[in-house]
């Protein structure tokens, strides 16, 4: 795939067939991903892949801790604790360009709650992906697990996957620890929900929307 077409098409995939990624392909999408740059080479990812029995009960976990309402404890603040202008906008855009795909409306606040649930479910994917590094590396490393994360995704859509990085699936990162052996010395950073994607579902056929390039960058001569 052009590498041009690889960026721009890609989405966040939330509806997934029934369909497994072989082993083989998710290990040629890390071999790949690999290669991604880090500063002095210090390559701090370390990927866990979750599939079949493992991801099923990992789901019914975070489902039943959300079900008790116990409050997420990631290992890292993602969002700001108050939104400002214009992320305020922008977050609040997108979730409603997201409940219209999925036919909610804006009071219906229990199919909001369940909608919220399917990222415990990884949206039906076959597939999640946890990215850790070392609680010992500095800010530096999360720009390179940056750059590794968009690498596994735009490498994915090769193969004709679809992906979703899930800040939301990192929510209780002990129980992401228990299924994947991972130890506390290794921060979480999200999920990656990975399988084929339901071209046919309406939430696959709704795109966040983009600021022009006027908007963000200047140019000095």
């Amino acid at each position: 795939m052009n590498v041009l077409d690889a960026i721009e098409g890609r989405i966040s995939t939330r509806a997934y067939l029934d369909r497994p990624v072989a082993d083989d392909t998710i290990y040629k999408i890390l071999e790949v991903a690999r290669w991604s740059p880090s500063g002095v080479n210090t390559q701090p990812w370390k990927v866990a892949v979750v599939r079949g029995e493992a991801l099923a009960r990992l789901s019914e976990a975070l489902l039943g801790r959300a079900a008790v309402g116990e409050k997420p404890a990631p290992d890292y603040v993602y969002y700001p604790r108050e939104w400002v202008t214009p992320y305020k906008e922008r977050r609040f855009q997108c979730g409603m360009d997201l409940y219209k795909a999925l036919g909610i409306g804006r009071d219906d606040k229990d199919k909001r709650v369940e909608a919220a649930l399917n990222n415990y479910r990884f949206f039906g994917a076959p597939v999640s992906l946890f990215f850790f590094m070392d609680r010992a590396l500095g800010q530096g490393s999360w720009l390179d697990m940056g750059m590794f994360i968009q690498s596994v995704m735009l490498a994915a859509r090769e193969f004709g996957l679809g992906s979703c990085p899930q800040a939301s699936t990192a929510d209780y990162p002990d129980l992401v620890r228990e299924v994947t052996g991972i130890s506390d010395d290794q921060l979480l950073l999200c999920g990656l929900a990975l399988g084929y994607p339901d071209e046919e579902h309406p939430v696959n056929r709704y795109r966040t929307r983009r600021e022009d390039v006027e908007s963000f960058s200047v140019w000095v001569d």
